[in-house]
């Protein structure tokens, strides 16, 4: 019986060719859209599992109270990191202090400048890298490091790097003791960098850290543990979340008091898709977006599926004497239902195979956009299975409307004759394209909205000139000769300034609480960005002074004096700040100046308010203002060999500013990319059912055209008769759409505290696009049906 079906669907797909390759070609562009989605929301709820632990790993985090508004952190004080460890050994199994790192790494001629970690020991063997060489446990040595397998591929090429010395910062010793396995790009320390070099190492490079051990007040560090097995997450922060208060008041630290410090613990397993926190709570993260998308995929396959029901019930007419030939000779309804159920399962399965090559061509790209690297687990049978139960919901799915429909007809009116689908049969088929289009509109006027918040913070003013400048990162072989250094880049021609700063355009690393001035409200809690910078700063970067001066060599008492940016001067209520004076640190500074506010953090945040002083010390970062008039081709080998000159062991790394700020919308870029792709797929179903459709309408109709024509009746006139009926319907979905479009792109935008506001016009041109996609769609079918001799279609008659 099941083979005698499967004769007969395939006979019935072969006999309405147009039919079956427009099911086709929307399912399997459907399954194909619902496949690759399904990759990436696999990526993203398996992040951080190659982590054979990370059920139990945890990050250390706190909630601080300021203003009423309670911010959340990583960073963490150092002491608690070594107060874990000492004593609660009995809830987690490791604790480790972690330090992000940058640092040039030199093995005779050849130096990277590459992004890593300093981890206490026992880190490696928590987080179980999987090791090519080596071992992961040599980190109690200070003079070991850890390399992963392509920072040791090019430092050393193919030779073995175990045991092989090193040079870190072009000053300490160290000798490669591992070389572990490229971290999966699906995981957050991957971001962190390709080295792990010992805590230890760390302490000795940074000397104040001795000084500091013992202060609570200094939110530096990463702190990660592992709890011990059964052990219950909420009971363990009852027990430590009140640790960093207490330090705090052995301390005497009055305004690191005032911040009412709680410590909590977050899963390892939630760090990437629930890392938003809003007022001490979480609020979610990449995990609207994942459920974004899976919402896309679900209505891009049930856009598929609408497709055949459509083009299905629409040909009832035809197959109405094949239903009740049927039942008159036997078969019962459920036989019928079994027999359409099989042609919508063939079809799927046809569709799947051709899913199949979809994905598998459009991978590489769809890798590109999405930034992984996902490919189709062909070797694993899960996959089959799971494509097994795919295809048949998919078949069930599409084929569920159809085999009930079809399955219904009474066999005596169907043979005499007198079988008519009639007006209400249609209605289904009706709201089926409403829904259709309800959804492509929706999905249309969504990815409008997003590239618009995209664009609305790009085109934010950044408070200073991004084009032509590049920021270098670098240690002390510049600074000792800053003023020498400044010199020769600029008799180069290749730059017109330069100046260094101890944070990079694009972040603040420096941030500071407890400071005075007067007026200041004794409840105010206050917390700024301090930007120390040389003397022409403002002039490289280009900011943009409201009031008062910059900083200047005419001016000898600018060691004691600071420039604020309009946050600042808002948050601190001063109408005329020029002149006052801002106590912190145990020193006395006037303001002699206001820019506008400079972009350094989210564009998508308010600006924080920042203080920029005088750089009485070393900088870590340079600013180079190329000359404009020269190219970038010409100018980055002059700049190289005046750095070079003076720190021949570091590599010229340098970053355009504008790239580095590009980067803080790659989560937005992304996800809007990926979401126009699927919506453009989105449209080209609707659109093939549409085409369909109308094909099924000319035919069906044909007769009525004839005598229409006869009675003259002009081709513009049929054409608006055809048309009608499918723009009223589009015209409803718009309906439909908008408001629904409307309310769900607005609580979307709540994330953003700098959003773009929803405009009329969004709305309006989507609704024309839709219509005028409608009328392109349905004109050829309804002018060929128009064109048509009306003696061809009632010779019959």
């Amino acid at each position: 019986m099941i083979k005698n079906y499967i004769k007969i669907a395939w006979r019935n797909l072969s006999k309405n060719k147009l039919t079956t390759l427009i099911n086709i070609g929307g399912l399997s562009i459907g399954m194909a859209v619902a496949m690759l989605i399904s990759l990436w929301v696999y990526d993203e709820f398996t992040y951080d599992h190659y982590h054979t632990n990370y059920k139990n790993i945890v990050m250390v985090m706190q909630n601080q109270t300021a203003n009423g508004e309670i911010n959340t952190s990583r960073s963490m004080p150092l002491p608690l990191g070594y107060q874990l460890r000492k004593d609660y050994k009995h809830d987690f199994k490791t604790v480790v202090l972690v330090s992000p790192a940058k640092n040039i790494l030199a093995v005779g001629d050849r130096k990277l400048n590459s992004a890593g970690m300093y981890m206490q020991a026992e880190g490696p063997e928590m987080l179980t890298l999987k090791m090519l060489k080596g071992a992961r446990n040599t980190l109690n040595d200070p003079s070991a490091i850890l390399l992963s397998a392509s920072l040791a591929k090019s430092l050393f090429g193919n030779a073995d790097p175990i045991n092989r010395p090193l040079k870190l910062d072009n000053k300490y010793n160290v000798k490669v003791t591992g070389v572990y396995e490229d971290l999966p790009q699906n995981t957050t320390l991957a971001e962190l960098g390709n080295y792990i070099a010992p805590w230890d190492l760390y302490m000795t490079t940074q000397p104040y850290l001795k000084e500091i051990i013992n202060t609570w007040g200094n939110n530096s560090w990463a702190i990660l543990a592992e709890l011990q097995p059964g052990a219950d997450i909420k009971a363990v922060t009852a027990r430590i979340k009140d640790l960093k208060m207490k330090g705090l008041a052995l301390n005497h630290d009055e305004v690191g008091l005032s911040f009412k410090a709680q410590i909590f613990l977050q899963r390892m397993a939630d760090w990437h898709l629930y890392q938003d926190f809003k007022n001490g709570k979480n609020a979610g993260g990449e995990i609207q977006f994942v459920r974004m998308f899976i919402l896309i995929g679900i209505f891009v396959l049930l856009l598929a599926c609408i497709n055949f029901m459509n083009l299905s019930t629409a040909r009832s007419e035809k197959r109405a004497k094949e239903v009740g030939i049927r039942k008159t000779v036997g078969s019962l309804r459920s036989q019928l239902i079994a027999q359409f159920f099989t042609e919508s399962i063939l079809l799927a399965l046809l569709a799947f195979v051709f899913a199949l090559v979809i994905v598998q061509l459009s991978l590489p790209a769809f890798n590109q956009i999405a930034g992984r690297v996902m490919h189709v687990p062909f070797n694993e049978p899960v996959f089959w299975l799971a494509g097994l139960v795919f295809t048949l919901l998919t078949g069930l799915i599409a084929g569920s409307y159809p085999a009930l429909y079809l399955s219904s007809f009474n066999p005596v009116k169907v043979l005499k004759g007198t079988f008519k689908a009639g007006p209400l049969a249609a209605i289904p088929r009706k709201a089926l394209v409403v829904v259709q289009f309800a959804v492509s509109v929706a999905l249309i006027i969504g990815t409008v909205v997003v590239f618009m918040q995209v664009n609305y913070s790009k085109d934010r003013p950044v408070g200073y000139n991004q084009h032509g400048l590049l920021q270098v990162q670098f240690i002390d072989g510049i600074t000792a000769h800053f003023d020498a250094f400044k010199h020769d880049l600029l008799n180069t021609g290749a730059a017109v300034a330069v100046s260094q700063a101890n944070s990079p355009l694009t972040e603040i690393w420096n941030n500071y609480s407890g400071l005075s001035w007067e007026g200041k409200d004794p409840k105010l809690q206050d917390d700024f960005g301090i930007i120390a910078v040389s003397r022409d700063y403002g002039k490289t970067v280009d900011w943009q002074l409201t009031r008062g001066r910059d900083f200047s060599a005419a001016f000898g008492t600018d060691s004691s004096a600071i420039v604020i940016n309009e946050s600042a001067a808002r948050f601190m209520k001063m109408k005329n700040p020029l002149g006052k004076i801002v106590k912190f640190g145990g020193k006395n500074y006037s303001i002699i100046g206001v820019v506008k506010d400079v972009v350094m953090t989210s564009p998508f945040e308010p600006v924080k308010p920042v203080m920029y002083g005088f750089l009485r010390e070393w900088g870590s970062v340079l600013q180079i203002r190329v000359n404009p008039n020269m190219s970038m081709a010409e100018a980055l080998p002059k700049l190289k060999k005046i750095y070079n000159k003076y720190d021949p062991e570091s590599p010229f790394d340098y970053h355009f500013v504008d790239a580095e700020y590009g980067k803080k919308f790659a989560t937005e870029e992304r996800v809007g990319k990926l979401a126009g792709v699927f919506t453009l797929l989105a449209i080209l179903i609707s659109s093939l059912g549409l085409f369909g459709m109308a094909s099924f309408v000319a035919e069906q109709r044909k007769k009525e055209i004839g005598v229409r024509k006869i009675l003259g009746a002009s081709v513009i006139g049929l054409w608006r008769l055809l048309s009608t009926e499918f723009v009223v319907l589009v015209s409803i979905s718009l309906l439909i759409a908008m408001p629904l479009a409307n309310y769900l792109m607005k609580d979307w935008l709540l994330h953003y505290p700098y959003r773009v506001q929803l405009s009329w016009w969004i709305f309006a041109l989507t609704g024309a696009g839709a219509l005028l996609l409608t009328l392109a769609t349905v004109s050829w079918q309804t002018i060929k049906a128009s064109l048509a001799k009306p003696v061809n279609s009632l010779k019959s008659e």
